[in-house]
């Protein structure tokens, strides 16, 4: 199996296994992911999981035996890779990926639509795409831009260069970076720990920060926006459960809905 998953304590663990490829993802590949999502969906899990096995992440999109005079790409990312980025960023619970290892192209993209990423220390992310003539795909600019800037995106855009889970770490691409050991331990230990937090008001602020993201609202906009869904979050069995706690004043036990 390229793609494997896993389900435990309410967690979807999906591993990209595809080692001596660097999991680099071809048509089927995708399709395997985006069917492993639909199956985490149906289970109702409340957190999911990235990660590859092996040396990398992900080395992003299979080209090696693609034939660039008749290679589709708009239909290729079009039809597969933009939908697997959007069917990520918009997975209703919360996404981890832990990331070690090359991190590159469609693998950035996917890394990158997740809500939270972690990276060992000396993981690699970039746009390699100088070295063959190609555009950053995958949702890569608008990750790029909207986390470092546009002058340092076109400066990685334009050499190349790969920089570290570390350097990523501090530039604000990503959350976080661990020693290689520890990282995937702490993933899933947050992981865990979120899907046993109250994840439908979760829901409510991932919405809110992609409609922060996307349509650029200013405070008003976001004030109205987060009443509803305090409102929404009113009528869940969670809402209702937290305030029950604090009252006794005992931990809280949340249920996602």
């Amino acid at each position: 199996m390229q793609v494997e998953i896993a389900l435990a304590n309410g967690v979807a663990e999906i591993v990209l296994n595809r080692p001596e490829k660097m999991n680099a993802m071809g048509d089927l590949m995708v399709g395997d992911i985006t069917s492993h999502l639909e199956t985490a969906e149906a289970a109702g899990v409340r957190a999911v999981i990235f990660r590859g096995e092996g040396p990398a992440f992900s080395a992003g999109r299979d080209i090696a035996g693609v034939d660039p005079a008749t290679d589709d790409a708009e239909a290729v990312l079009g039809g597969v890779f933009n939908k697997l980025v959007m069917r990520v960023a918009n997975f209703p619970a919360p996404t981890f990926a832990a990331v070690q290892g090359a991190c590159l192209g469609a693998g950035l993209g996917l890394a990158l639509a997740c809500d939270v990423v972690y990276a060992a220390d000396d993981a690699k992310f970039g746009s390699p795409f100088a070295r063959i003539g190609a555009v950053l795909d995958s949702g890569g600019h608008s990750f790029f831009v909207q986390r470092l800037g546009t002058h340092r995106a076109l400066e990685l855009i334009y050499t190349g260069t790969l920089i570290s889970g570390r350097e990523a770490a501090e530039l604000g691409l990503i959350n976080r970076s661990i020693e290689s050991g520890k990282l995937l331990e702490t993933v899933r230990a947050m992981a865990v720990k979120v899907a046993s937090g109250p994840t439908a008001a979760f829901m409510q602020s991932k919405r809110i920060v992609r409609r922060i993201e996307e349509a650029g609202l200013g405070l008003s906009e976001v004030l109205a926006l987060e009443a509803k869904a305090q409102a929404a979050a009113s009528h869940t069995q969670d809402y209702r459960e937290g305030f029950a706690a604090f009252q006794q004043k005992r931990p809280p036990r949340f249920i996602g809905k």
